[in-house]
């Protein structure tokens, strides 16, 4: 009996035509949007570093 064609998991996120998604440029955006972003930014940033570093000093703790 001959195999069925297998979905890849990239199948299921592009279309056979791809579209362009048009992003505005940053100064194009308004003042309080870029404000927000970059505050978002930010703090994804912030809580990564504070997640690695607690991650680096629980491993600490089994060292001994």
């Amino acid at each position: 009996m001959p195999r069925q064609p297998t979905t890849h998991q990239s199948d299921l996120f592009f279309n056979s035509a791809p579209q362009t998604v048009q992003i505005p440029p940053w100064q194009a955006l308004p003042e309080e949007t870029r404000r927000l972003l970059t505050r978002l930014m930010v703090r994804l940033i912030l809580d990564r570093v504070d997640g690695d570093q607690s991650v680096q000093r629980e491993g600490s703790d089994h060292d001994a």
